[in-house]
């Protein structure tokens, strides 16, 4: 190795906290005559830079050779790679416009067999049965509603599974507290009706889980032309639904311990973090 001189000695213990490098040194070893002396089974090689020696910068400083890095040549990070778009401001979703001779039709603005025929019997008999009293549930302000998979649930049931979809007619809109979207429902084929879902958020975090329920709302909306669960909207139905079928009691809430009244079904009972109490 240039530049670098080996020293050869044996190590040796004065007291149990001190270890020192026995030397070829004569007036050394002198001086350490009265020591009490540990010899180990091996020789210890110790490497001292020589004058000659020049250490190697690692942060490409000094009279090292090493080259100096730059940083505008980092690569890139994966952020700055593929930055994550802000979402409030939209999602930037506006549906494909097919081409004006394209075979296929173009959903996004077509209005293609809207009114050309209506539904086999089969079809309109169960589109436009009664809603049984047990799948209509109560929001504790009292708005009588369907869940969206019973809408489900019926329309596949009329057209079935496959035979049935909804169609974006242009892009989200997202508002500072809520989004939007347009909808429309195909049926085997034709346009059945167009409808506007809309549904509200309270953090950026939760707008993913808005346009579903974006999505679900427009759903309920194009089953109103199709006359399923029509009798939600009539007013004498939503009146004698909730004089049969529904509550109105005093709650606690456990936590704060604050009251209030709420609407339930009469064979529902409040959950926590609420319990009934009398006021």
């Amino acid at each position: 190795m240039s530049g670098v001189r080996i020293a050869t000695g044996r190590c040796l213990r004065q007291s149990p906290s001190l270890c020192l490098l026995q030397s070829s040194n004569p007036t050394r070893n002198a001086r350490l005559s009265g020591a009490k002396r540990f010899l180990s089974a091996s020789q210890i090689r110790v490497a001292t830079p020589g004058a000659s020696y020049n250490r190697k910068p690692t942060n490409g400083e000094g009279n090292g050779n090493a080259p100096r890095t730059n940083g505008a040549s980092k690569p890139a990070s994966i952020d700055d790679q593929s930055p994550i778009n802000d979402i409030t401001s939209g999602l930037a979703d506006e549906p494909l416009i097919l081409d004006e001779g394209s075979r296929q039709v173009d959903w996004a603005k077509s209005f293609h067999g809207l009114s050309a025929q209506p539904f086999s019997k089969e079809a309109a008999d169960i589109l436009l049965a009664e809603i049984p009293t047990d799948d209509v549930e109560v929001k504790p302000d009292g708005i009588v509603y369907l869940p969206e998979i019973k809408y489900r649930r019926i329309l596949n049931r009329a057209f079935g599974p496959g035979g049935w979809g909804l169609a974006p007619r242009g892009e989200t809109i997202v508002t500072p507290k809520s989004i939007t979207r347009e909808y429309a429902l195909v049926a085997h084929g034709r346009l059945v009706s167009v409808s506007r879902g809309e549904q509200a958020y309270f953090s950026p975090e939760g707008i993913p889980t808005a346009t579903e329920g974006c999505k679900s709302n427009a759903l309920m909306r194009c089953c109103k032309d199709l006359g399923v669960a029509s009798e939600l909207w009539d007013p004498r139905f939503i009146r004698r639904f909730m004089k049969e079928h529904a509550k109105q009691i005093w709650v606690e809430h456990v936590p704060t311990k604050k009251k209030k009244q709420l609407w339930y079904r009469k064979d529902d009972e409040p959950r926590y973090p609420y319990k009934e109490s009398k006021f």
